[in-house]
């Protein structure tokens, strides 16, 4: 008498598993209840005020108790100061630039600007990654294939778009945030790109920033177009010309490599 063997079924031959309503209600939330929070968060602040105190006055007039407090906790302080960095991009508020600044000031261009990157990288990355999960994967699925081939185009060099518009003050740092989500860029070219990019500005910033001391003690707290002096004409033109280098680049390798694939040979009949 034959043995008997088992049968074996594979995986693709199980019949699929029918979701529940608990798990799709349970999936529904995991997606999309980040992106309500920050709504949630945003609108809070919005409305009780609270976005006012971010500013060069409460800066000026809250320094003696915030040097003191840097001074009795100079650890606690970076940490709270980086957390509360973390929170602010997070949400997307306009708080990048006073915030920077403040680093700079209460404890100088060495610990507030690290402190001021970190922030702001792993803030971008929380709303790059809300914004991944929330739209981008059902957008990336509802695109036409036009605009799925332009997608994709961006995406092999995203290392470079993403450093160009990071070495541009003026483009929206939310919106970068957003829209690399969007784009399903990969999360290290993201957290790459970004750490690099802001790098300089944030820098230029800080050195700002720890130089409001001697603005304060003369009396009336200065206004953010008032900080941009002579002196910084140079270092900002700098940067707007070290963004232009990831697109020269881009550019030099795209030539580099069509050069060396050189002219199609001529079909023999």
């Amino acid at each position: 008498m034959d043995d008997q063997q088992p049968a074996i079924i594979s995986e693709a031959d199980r019949p699929a598993r029918r979701e529940t309503p608990v798990h799709r209600a349970l999936r529904l939330i995991l997606r999309f209840a980040p992106g309500a929070v920050v709504i949630a968060a945003v609108t809070a602040l919005v409305w009780s005020g609270a976005l006012k105190h971010l500013s060069l006055a409460e800066l000026h007039a809250s320094r003696g108790v915030l040097s003191a407090y840097v001074r009795a906790h100079p650890v606690l302080s970076v940490l709270a100061y980086v957390a509360i960095y973390v929170v602010g991009v997070a949400l997307s508020l306009p708080v990048p630039l006073i915030l920077t600044l403040s680093g700079g000031f209460l404890f100088g261009p060495w610990v507030g600007g690290p402190a001021a990157l970190i922030g702001s990288t792993c803030g971008a990355t929380v709303i790059f990654l809300i914004s991944r999960l929330t739209v981008g994967d059902a957008l990336e699925r509802g695109v036409s294939p036009r605009v799925r081939a332009l997608e994709e185009g961006i995406k092999k060099d995203a290392f470079f778009y993403l450093l160009t518009l990071r070495l541009m003050p003026v483009t929206p740092f939310w919106l970068v945030n957003v829209a690399a989500g969007l784009l399903s860029i990969r999360l290290r070219t993201f957290v790459a790109a970004t750490l690099l990019g802001v790098f300089p500005i944030t820098m230029i910033y800080s050195s700002i920033g720890a130089g409001l001391g001697r603005t304060f003690d003369r009396g009336a707290p200065p206004t953010l177009r008032s900080l941009i002096t002579p002196e910084l004409a140079l270092p900002l033109t700098g940067l707007a010309l070290l963004s232009v280098l990831p697109i020269v680049y881009h550019q030099f390798r795209a030539r580099r490599a069509a050069a060396g694939r050189g002219p199609a040979a001529p079909r023999t009949p």
